[in-house]
This record gives C-alpha cells, structure tokens and sequence, in this order.
C-alpha cells in the first residue's frame, strides 16, 4: 500500500524569550496564576523584521537535511498558518522563493491550530493519489503580532515558533494510517481575530478598537475542546481498530497543559508516554505538533515502527487527529 511517511523533521524558535515574570511587569497576573491555568512557563517571541516565512525557512531547512533531500526535490510545499506574512502572495510561496525550491507548488492551510493536521491530510492525499512524490509541510505562526499585550487572558498563551516534516512517498506499513477532519462554524465567535480581513479591513476604526488582535472566550473553548478532542481521538482509533494501550506516544496540540492531561487521562496513558513542550514554547497554533515531534524525534523518544497519536483543536471551530506509524 502506498502511504505518506515523514522522512525528516525540523523545528525553530526565535532567540528572545518572555517569561510569565515578565508578563508580570506588563499586566496584572503572576508566575504561579499562569502555570495553575496553562502549563506554561516561558513562550518564543520573534525579534523585530522577523516573519513567519523566516521561521518555517528556517524550520524547512532543518527537515529537509534530515530528510536527505535538497530543495530542488521538493513536489510540494505545504504552509499551515494564521499569521501569514501578507495576504498576497501566499507564505507558501515566500517559503519556495526563499528555500530555491523551483518546481514545488506551494500554498497556504488556513485553519488556525489544527492546520498542521489539515495539511498532513491533503500531503497524504496528494501522495496516495501518485501526484507528488516528495512534499514539505511546515507548521509556523508569528502569534505575538497579534496578541493584545494589555489581555491578560490570551496575551499569556501564545508563541511565536515553527515545524516542518519532509513527507515521502512510500509502499509499506509505516507511514500516515489515516486523518479525521471536522469543523464547526456555528462556534467561530468563541476564538477569533475580527479585523483585517474583507469582513472588516485596517481603518483607524478597527485598530482603535483593537479588532486586529486575537479574542477567546477561554471557558466556553476549553469545554467544546475537551468533547471535540476526545470524540475525534476515538475516531482514529476506531477507524484503525487500535486500542489506546498500542499507542507509543500522544503528540498533542500545546493549546493548554490541563487539556493535554484530560485527554491523557481518557486514553488511560501516563503523562511520560505524552510529549509535552507547552512549558517552553506556549501554544505556537498551527507549529505546536511538528515542533514537539521534532523534539522527541531528536531525543530518541520516537523510534522506528513506533505508533503516535496526533491531535488538535482550534478556530473555525476545527479539530483533527491522525495515526502514523513511524
């Protein structure tokens, strides 16, 4: 059977680190209100002139060399984000230009925190119908611009970083098993940025009133994740008819450390079988899964023939899971 594997992994985070004691000094919270909320210690903030397509470059080269692969063996490039550099042209596109990866299409997956497992559905698309061969999926978001710094509710979850894998084509047992997909649009109003867009462009309106910065209804999103999560977990293992106790390793979205453990606690496994990186990075959207694959990769936490688990939950609302075999 023809199947998607990852073949190289890559990841990459700014120099300049915000710790919850900073955080204190620009609103009213604490070091110990944050980590009893979050899980979160410290989070990445890009340095002025940085921008995403700087960091998935940065995240792509790495995966790339893993992979053994140079850009010009690229098919495909694939860039899930929410912070893109501009409207147009695409960051996919400013990735190519800037890895010299002259015959990959590139394009952007817009879907919030769950876009890095969008992405890795229509990568294993593209492979399993022979179209590509080689496709580079990279997860990166440059959260910090637009985060209100003077909201203590959000401006103490986001990061700014980048995740890529280098996808293969591959005949075999190892690779993607399978995708589950599922939105609903009905709940949008619980995580969004309302300014911006064509439904209400840059005025000094907007900006007064602050519509370009990232709103959440923390409660309400915690609850629909918790559901949404574990119905979508259950998919993937019904679908592969494997049992939670055949998982080697649950590599979750970092959108918040008690979410996290909920969802270990349902699959019945031990935190150590989880790769947590929330504490380090805050929630970084779309790059939160390939930049803790990358880490437990590296690590020699995951090894070859291991079964992982993914799943997310964002805005839209959307929330995915996958199965890999690596």
């Amino acid at each position: 059977m023809i199947r998607a594997r990852i073949i190289g992994t890559g990841s990459y985070v700014p120099k300049k680190v915000l710790t919850n004691h900073d955080l204190e000094k620009m609103v009213d919270t604490s070091d110990a209100w944050i980590m009893e909320r979050t899980g979160i210690k410290e989070r990445r903030i890009v340095d002025k002139g940085q921008c995403t397509s700087d960091l998935a470059f940065e995240a792509g080269r790495k995966a790339l060399k893993a992979a053994g692969l140079g850009a010009e063996d690229l098919d495909l490039i694939i860039v899930a984000t929410t912070t893109p550099d501009m409207v147009m042209p695409n960051t996919g596109c400013m990735l190519q230009e800037k890895l010299g990866a002259k015959k990959a299409a590139a394009f952007d997956v817009y879907a919030a925190c769950s876009g890095f497992i969008y992405g890795l559905s229509i990568a294993n698309a593209f492979i399993k119908s022979e179209t590509y061969t080689n496709i580079l999926l990279v997860g990166a978001e440059v959260l910090s611009r637009f985060t209100d710094w003077e909201d203590r509710a959000t401006c103490v979850i986001f990061g700014d970083g980048a995740g890529a894998v280098v996808l293969q084509r591959h005949a075999g047992k190892r690779g993607v098993l399978s995708t589950h997909l599922h939105s609903d649009g009905t709940l949008g109003e619980l995580l969004k940025v309302p300014g911006g867009g064509a439904l209400h462009p840059p005025t000094h309106d907007t900006v007064e009133k602050r519509m370009h910065y990232i709103r959440m209804k923390g409660n309400e999103t915690f609850k629909v994740a918790v559901r949404a999560l574990e119905d979508v977990v259950q998919e993937a293992l019904e679908h592969n008819k494997v049992k939670p106790e055949e998982i080697d390793w649950l590599v979750p979205h970092q959108a918040n450390l008690r979410i996290i453990q909920a969802m270990a606690q349902r699959l019945k496994m031990p935190m150590e079988r989880v790769v947590v990186t929330i504490h380090k990075y805050g929630n970084t959207s779309a790059a939160t899964i390939p930049m803790a694959l990358d880490e437990a990769v590296r690590d020699g936490r995951i090894r070859e023939n291991q079964l992982l688990l993914f799943e997310a939950f964002g805005g839209g609302l959307t929330w995915a899971s996958a199965l890999v075999r690596w």
